[in-house]
């Protein structure tokens, strides 16, 4: 199952978006990708369980915002491309090189695609890194980032609660209430928690319920 699957009959109500409440961090030994699960057509919740986090190389995922058919389609090509820089020069893509894939690609076809981006990796040469794609294809390196319908709520919360070179545990103690603040307030938003932590052992998955599904 590839987290986007769609009755076509509600492809009449309206484009299938992602809504969504995405973010990337940066912590003391990696990088953490999260992202709510709720993917809407106008009113409809076309499916309540989607993955927008996507593998596009060994230790390099994307988060997804937009367009479902968009961000999928990019996603894919990225993910090819890195696949050929790697037979090419014999050696792993940075994550710095990923988003710049993505960037191309976005801003190339910025007025046809509607795609927001959050690119994150770890890489033995740069450890953790997180760049933001924007709508417009511009690309932005920062120590975290947050994007989607969501994220308008959370703005002033990640501010105030980030701290740089947090431990991976505070990271997704940090993530969690983060995304559960935009589930909370953000129609388009909902489902569970996804995550994804890249250091330099690998990959490893994690999925919560919003603290606010939680019973005592």
């Amino acid at each position: 199952m590839n987290g986007i699957q769609v009755d076509m009959k509600a492809l009449k109500a309206g484009e299938v978006n992602l809504g969504t409440s995405i973010m990337a961090v940066t912590f003391d030994g990696g990088v953490i990708l999260g992202a709510d699960s709720r993917t809407t057509t106008g009113a409809f919740i076309a499916n309540r369980v989607t993955d927008k986090l996507t593998q596009v190389h060994d230790t390099i995922w994307c988060c997804r915002s937009g367009s479902a058919a968009d961000t999928q389609a990019v996603a894919d090509i990225v993910q090819y491309h890195l696949q050929m820089y790697t037979v090419l020069n014999a050696e792993a893509p940075s994550t710095r090189v990923a988003a710049a894939v993505f960037q191309e690609l976005c801003y190339a076809n910025k007025d046809m695609l509607t795609a927001g981006i959050i690119c994150a990796g770890y890489d033995n040469q740069y450890g953790g890194e997180v760049y933001s794609i924007p709508l417009g294809g511009s690309m932005h390196k920062q120590d975290y980032a947050i994007a989607g319908s969501g994220s308008t709520y959370i703005y002033g919360f990640c501010n105030t609660q980030y701290k740089p070179n947090m431990t991976k545990e505070d990271t997704v103690k940090f993530i969690k209430s983060a995304l559960t603040e935009a589930i909370k307030w953000d129609g388009s938003s909902g489902g569970v928690i996804r995550m994804v932590v890249l250091t330099k052992d690998g990959v490893e998955r994690l999925i919560f319920y919003p603290d606010d599904y939680q019973k005592d």
